[in-house]
Parts: C-alpha cells; sequence; structure tokens
C-alpha cells in the first residue's frame, strides 16, 4: 500500500521540479543577479593591495576569479554585496578578479592570477582563501565555487564564515 503512495508522491515532485529549476533567483535591490560589475579586469595591483592589508589588519584576502558575464560569478558578487554578508565582507579583504572563462578555449584573461596561486581554472567561479602571505588555505575547495548560483544563501554564508 505504501509503495503506490510513494509512486505517486514521486511523480508528483518531478512534475513540478522543471517548474521549480527554470525559476530564476532574485537578490532583493538588484537588477539581474546573474551580471556583475565588480570583477577588476587589471587584477594584480588589487590582490597585492588586498595582501598588504591583510598583513596589516589581520585579515584574511577572499579572491574570487571569476567575471562578470558568468551566471555563477556574478551571482555570487552580488550575494556577498548584500546587507546579510556585512560579516563576510568584515572577516575579508575581498578582490574580484575578472579572469574570463579559462575553461572556454579562447575566452580567458588575466593567466597569471590563476598562475600565482597555482590554480588551473576548471570553472568560474573559483574561490580562494589567503593569508596575508598569499598561501592558498582552501585548495581543494576553491573550484568547487563553479555552482554558487545553485547553492542556497545559508550554504554560502556558512563556508565564508566556517
Amino acid at each position: 500500500m505504501t509503495r503506490p503512495i510513494a509512486l505517486t508522491l514521486a511523480t508528483a515532485l518531478l512534475a513540478l521540479s522543471p517548474a521549480i529549476a527554470g525559476e530564476p533567483r532574485t537578490i532583493p535591490g538588484v537588477a539581474d543577479a546573474y551580471k556583475s560589475e565588480a570583477f577588476d579586469p587589471n587584477p594584480m595591483p588589487a590582490i597585492d593591495a588586498a595582501l598588504a592589508k591583510a598583513r596589516q589588519s589581520g585579515k584574511l584576502v577572499l579572491l574570487v576569479m571569476g567575471t562578470g558575464g558568468c551566471h555563477d560569478s556574478a551571482w555570487l558578487a552580488n550575494l556577498i554585496a548584500t546587507d546579510r554578508f556585512a560579516p563576510v565582507r568584515a572577516r575579508y579583504e575581498i578582490v574580484y578578479a575578472d579572469i574570463g572563462m579559462p575553461h572556454i578555449r579562447g575566452s580567458g584573461r588575466n593567466p597569471e592570477v590563476a598562475k600565482r596561486f597555482d590554480f588551473w581554472i576548471k570553472g568560474t567561479p573559483t574561490v580562494a582563501i589567503l593569508d596575508a602571505n598569499g598561501t592558498v588555505l582552501n585548495r581543494k575547495a576553491a573550484p568547487r565555487w563553479r555552482n554558487a548560483s545553485s547553492r542556497s544563501d545559508d550554504d554560502i554564508y556558512n563556508e565564508l564564515m566556517g
């Protein structure tokens, strides 16, 4: 008796999932959560400045390697700019480095950024947490941000504040 009920419930959920999955997410106060101007087209000076500030302040550096036209990169940049993420902004010196989409042939920019921190970019954004000396503290987790726009806000917040 329970198997037919479970099958009916599963069928109903599958029917709804495309509608739910197709809904674009929004961020209050942001016109297009999937576009961003935050990514610096000349990021090396900003990276150097963030590391210098981190040495003075004792903060970590959050290096977001992506591009404003990448929906996951833009989503993350726009989310971090919200009031809810003020503690994240207070914890880190943040740099948004425009590296284009180097995982797509001919779409990369500023390859010296990934090279400096010894990354092979598999997708954007790649998010590195650096100490004040530029040592990557989250090497294994850094490439896992490629799905930022589909992660929950809570998950992103907890990972950055953890």
